[in-house]
């Protein structure tokens, strides 16, 4: 969909300063989460402080999101003059030269320096700050308390795969339509293959060998996605290959699942007001199998200006406002600090306030600090990244793995059948590339 906000008031607020010349328009490109709802609604607050910039919103669903502005911007369409994009797209477009520099031209009080290293660290390219986070987050296990303790279990701060399968089967309650586990199912890049790459670091699997030979043929990987599909049919919803991030936080909300395995910023959502369960939801770290790594990841949903922008001054200007700690009081002052975009800056964690409103504060911070994308699989590995391989190549592989994940989910081919494919096509794909 397609919102159109022109608000033409008094210059206030937020501590930032009009300073364009003349009556602009630009449009700004975003992900249909929560989160960039909720800064549309705020979008007032920003003609307050700048009345001659107008803002046209283009929402989309987070596949049809990244097909469109990665169309728009490798063509130097101009279409968009601020994009919401990802710790996977910001380094590879910014090196090549499709991203204007942050490194300077945004409001005086914005302040880079408060911006969590882990963070920041993925959107920076060379010293140059490439994207301003909007929020950040890793991936977590939220479940209900009362379904675990009336299973006879205790989550532990640090489950094991093991733990998690075993409670999922304890707590799913077919009559009462309760899953025990929700996880991602819907393919895409950034849908089910987020969840099942991180897992994969988990049980010792990775995408490449230090020579880029594709890995799906593994044992490791066997093990992966036989352990999640059994998991799944187990104790998962009907119709889990067609459920991802909103589908999901959906299906907890209405109280049908036990445990949810996701990004940590679903935290405030789950405990949220449109919440059936918001009294009743625990946090624990993502799983382990003992091997070192977790199966959290590491992203942020940031806001980016492309180079073919004509408006770069008045984008820089909406990027300022809607990353700043202002912006974060205003949401505060409106939703409650528990619903104030997580994980971008260290100032929210020394927050008194925020941490007495949001119970799941400190886990998001230390599953946030304890992904490591330099070195994010048990065996050694040519490449970056956690949930993905920043290499330009792998959002086109992946959305083609992950097509042959969701067909397993919902029993179309075997998990072998699924990953001889994944192997071959991975295979073709990196030999054209020349790796």
């Amino acid at each position: 969909m397609t919102l159109k906000c022109t608000l033409l008031t008094t210059v206030v607020g937020l501590g930032l300063s009009a300073g364009i010349a003349s009556a602009e328009t630009i449009t700004i490109a975003t992900v249909n989460n929560g989160d960039m709802i909720r800064m549309q609604g705020l979008t007032s607050a920003f003609n307050e402080a700048h009345p001659d910039i107008t803002v046209e919103w283009v929402t989309l669903e987070e596949n049809v999101l990244r097909q469109n502005v990665t169309t728009d911007i490798s063509t130097g369409g101009g279409a968009y003059d601020v994009m919401t994009i990802g710790t996977y797209e910001v380094p590879i477009w910014g090196n090549n030269g499709w991203l204007v520099s942050l490194n300077d031209g945004m409001a005086d009080d914005w302040d880079a320096a408060d911006l969590l290293p882990a963070i920041s660290g993925g959107l920076t390219v060379d010293g140059e700050l490439y994207a301003a986070p909007f929020y950040g987050e890793s991936s977590m296990v939220m479940y209900r308390m009362d379904l675990m303790e009336k299973a006879g279990l205790e989550m532990p701060d640090a489950p094991t795969w093991t733990f998690i399968r075993e409670a999922a089967a304890a707590m799913t309650d077919r009559d009462n339509e309760i899953n025990g586990i929700c996880a991602r199912g819907k393919a895409g890049w950034g849908e089910n293959m987020a969840f099942l790459t991180a897992m994969s670091n988990s049980f010792g699997a990775r995408w490449f060998d230090a020579d880029w030979k594709a890995q799906f043929d593994s044992e490791a990987w066997a093990n992966t996605l036989n352990f999640y599909l059994g998991m799944m049919n187990e104790s998962g919803p009907n119709g889990a290959a067609n459920n991802g991030f909103n589908e999901n936080l959906t299906l907890f909300q209405q109280g049908k699942c036990g445990m949810w395995i996701d990004a940590t910023v679903a935290a405030s959502f789950v405990t949220g007001a449109d919440s059936t369960v918001a009294d009743k939801v625990g946090f624990a770290l993502a799983p382990d199998n003992g091997l070192g790594p977790r199966g959290n990841w590491l992203w942020a949903w940031s806001l980016a200006i492309p180079t073919s922008s004509e408006k770069q001054d008045a984008a820089k200007a909406f990027v300022s406002w809607a990353t700043s700690k202002a912006y974060t009081e205003l949401v505060a002052g409106n939703e409650g600090w528990a619903n104030v975009p997580p994980g971008t800056r260290t100032s929210l964690y020394e927050n008194e306030e925020y941490l007495a409103a949001a119970p799941f504060a400190a886990m998001t911070l230390q599953s946030i600090n304890s992904a490591d994308p330099i070195n994010p699989t048990v065996d050694p590995v040519p490449y970056t990244g956690v949930q993905f391989v920043a290499i330009p190549e792998f959002a086109g592989i992946a959305n083609q793995v992950g097509q042959q994940f969701s067909s397993a989910l919902a029993g179309q081919q075997t998990a072998e059948q699924a990953l001889a494919a994944a192997q071959e096509l991975t295979v073709e794909e990196m030999e054209a590339a020349g790796y």
